[in-house]
């Protein structure tokens, strides 16, 4: 318990830092599976994002925590109808936290109004782990801290679960989202219970066949039980939009904007695929 509070207690903006910084460095100094340019106005822009959002959430993520604990204080949620000891639901919270992300991120996919906010993530046309901040503001804030208070308005979840979801989770996105070479070995071993980067890779696929699979972002499992899995090897993947793909479409200013133009696809080979491409 001790140990969990001195890691919860670390400033996440440090823990972030951190990251990028083992990860980008990593991407420099070693061969990488796809063709990365202009590294340091890609990794300037997407940065603006991570700056924008903690400016906001200043004000924001007090809100969040206030109503989750107030849902804590009235026992509001299915996990206090059972008397679990604290690591059995602290285990539980994060799953549970982990489960609601999966549904809302398919959502995102789904709904035209939320995938305006949510193509900005799939904008990268050259993903690499600068990526992991490339959120538009709003739909973290609207979207993701409102499925937070959802998940523990239903279930019971609460604030030291989050924080713990949230310092796994960074892990995850810097290792989904980095241009780095993994051992093919992890697909099939840990890669069936947690998400692996050749399984995220497959999300930012070009291709909206592909886009519309592997929702999950730490266990893999969801995408398994609900149908959404897919995998294909590394090298046959274009990421980005193709509605994205010129370079001015590609700054910090133009993105922060997108969600409110209307922005359509240009090239018809981009449509979704039939259905009989190849799914694992």
């Amino acid at each position: 318990m001790e140990i969990l509070g001195k890691i919860l207690s670390i400033n996440p903006n440090y823990i972030i830092i951190g990251l990028l910084a083992v990860f980008f460095t990593l991407e420099q100094v070693s061969g990488t599976p796809f063709s990365l340019k202009k590294r340091g106005n890609h990794l300037f822009q997407n940065i603006l994002f991570q700056i924008t959002l903690t400016i906001l959430n200043i004000f924001f993520v007090s809100i969040q925590v206030y109503c989750i604990e107030w849902l804590n204080s009235n026992e509001i949620g299915l996990l206090y109808l059972v008397e679990f000891p604290f690591w059995t639901k602290l285990f539980l919270s994060v799953v549970l936290y982990d489960f609601t992300t999966y549904w809302i991120h398919r959502a995102s996919h789904k709904s035209p109004l939320l995938w305006r906010l949510h193509r900005v993530h799939h904008s990268d046309t050259t993903m690499d782990s600068s990526t992991t901040f490339r959120f538009h503001p709003l739909e973290l804030i609207l979207i993701y801290q409102t499925g937070n208070i959802l998940t523990a308005g239903i279930f019971g979840t609460d604030v030291t679960s989050m924080a713990l979801y949230y310092f796994i989770i960074y892990i995850f996105f810097f290792l989904e989202h980095s241009s780095l070479h993994y051992p093919k070995w992890l697909n099939s071993t840990l890669g069936l219970v947690f998400v692996m980067p050749d399984h995220h890779r497959v999300h930012h696929h070009q291709e909206q066949f592909y886009t519309d699979s592997n929702f999950a972002d730490i266990l893999i499992i969801w995408d398994r039980i609900f149908g959404t899995f897919k995998l294909i090897p590394a090298g046959e993947m274009k990421h980005g939009l193709i509605e994205f793909e010129q370079e001015e479409k590609q700054t910090f200013l133009y993105l922060m904007k997108s969600p409110f133009i209307d922005i359509r696809r240009n090239k018809s080979d981009n449509l979704k695929s039939d259905e009989n491409k190849t799914s694992t």
